[in-house]
């Protein structure tokens, strides 16, 4: 305010709340009005995985009456998430991203909503929304670009896909794709995104205390993370509580993802090469315990392309099958399991492609020596854990209010 500086505020546009929630943006909005400030510019990102495909324009009108009922700020950029939010290095997506909100450089339109509205009649969804710069009939409007000294928010609060746009827009010596200039800004993250960040926060994270990773290091035991990359920090960072660097005994393999405009052209991922990797460490006797990821059901679930889906599901069952059959050999036993549902979803109620997760329960599967005298009753996800450490003898730590979930079949 004092330097006459824009504010620009960066995230995910909706109310899907798994990477940011359209009330956090309100609220800033708020602040900004408060604080008196003269130029806020906001960089919507369009959803449609967590969202219905086409939902961005609801989600944008919302943004556009709270701005007009406010009095302050204006929408600069309008930019579908495969762009600004990609995850595993496909910095020509996140370049494309980066020229809109910075340099304003990108299809230009004088109104958001029309804008989405006309990217969809050429077939593009939310999720693929090219980057679009918004101007008005204003001749002096500042269009989307950065300048010195300008404050900027991203106000995503999970940080996976934070990262690579946050890099671009915040690191002096960047050079994964190249830039106009550095532009030195104000940068303010919702939450840590990556511990070597040298960022303000706003949120900082709760320190998590006897988690899986730590009790299995206490107890001496050797621990393997494997996934394709897409699913990096699924086994990493997210597993371990919010924790990026490794426990004692902790190993870790990440196999490329397969460079693909979307995963409905390649269903199988890495699949096939997670699984031999991970049936070669299983052989190895290194590791007594292992976490593993596939990524297929998630990730091509989220196209909403059934037939893409059904072959994805088919190679995780041939996969899951060739890894119990190493833990089998090997005396080992097994919990397939998930988080969320997704892939068993395509279709929407009115018809539409369903590209988000599914709110159904999922299974939680014990395979071992005793399947046949045991088995797994009903619970929730605080429960994998404790349940885990019974398999192993170990006794869950006070911090874990989950119980085990394997009992003795009637």
């Amino acid at each position: 305010k004092n330097s006459e500086s824009q504010l620009h505020l960066i995230g995910l546009c909706s109310d899907g709340g798994v990477h940011s929630h359209l009330d956090h943006l309100f609220a800033l909005l708020e602040m900004a009005k408060r604080s008196g400030l003269n130029t806020v510019l906001v960089h919507c990102i369009t959803d449609g995985r967590d969202t219905s495909p086409t939902s961005g324009v609801d989600y944008i009108s919302l943004v556009q009456n709270r701005l007009d009922e406010l009095g302050v700020g204006r929408i600069a950029s309008v930019v579908g998430r495969y762009y600004a939010m990609d995850r595993d290095s496909r910095w020509d997506r996140v370049q494309k991203a980066y020229e809109a909100i910075v340099d304003g450089k990108g299809v230009v339109a004088k109104n958001a909503v029309d804008a989405v509205k006309q990217w969809y009649s050429e077939g593009k969804t939310d999720e693929f929304i090219p980057p679009t710069v918004i101007t008005t009939d204003d001749p002096d409007a500042v269009l989307s670009q950065f300048s010195d000294d300008d404050g900027v928010v991203f106000f995503n609060f999970r940080s996976d896909r934070a990262r690579q746009i946050t890099r671009s827009l915040t690191e002096i010596d960047f050079a994964e794709f190249d830039r106009r200039m550095y532009i030195p800004v104000h940068y303010v993250c919702m939450t840590v995104y990556d511990d070597s960040f040298d960022l303000p926060i706003i949120f900082h994270p709760s320190t998590l205390e006897n988690t899986l990773s730590e009790v299995l290091a206490q107890q001496g035991l050797s621990q393997l993370r494997i996934a394709e990359t897409e699913k990096y920090a699924h086994v990493t960072f997210f597993f371990s509580g919010g924790v990026e660097q490794p426990v004692t005994g902790e190993d870790r393999c990440l196999l490329p993802s397969p460079k693909v405009a979307t995963y409905d052209l390649k269903p199988e991922m890495s699949a096939f090469e997670v699984t031999n990797e991970v049936v070669k460490r299983i052989e190895s006797g290194k590791y007594d315990v292992v976490i593993l990821n596939f990524a297929n059901a998630d990730m091509v679930g989220h196209t909403g392309i059934l037939a893409a889906a059904v072959q994805a599901v088919e190679v995780v069952d041939q996969c899951v099958g060739k890894v119990l059959e190493a833990v089998k050999n090997a005396g080992g036993s097994a919990l397939i399991t998930a988080d969320h549902g997704n892939a068993e979803k395509t279709i929407a109620d009115d018809g539409d492609p369903f590209t988000a997760h599914s709110i159904n329960p999922v299974h939680l599967i014990y395979v071992g020596a005793d399947s046949d005298v045991k088995k797994m009753k009903p619970g929730i996800l605080a429960d994998v854990a404790p349940t885990i450490l019974a398999q192993l003898g170990i006794e869950k730590p006070k911090e874990m209010t989950g119980n085990s979930l394997l009992v003795d079949k009637e």
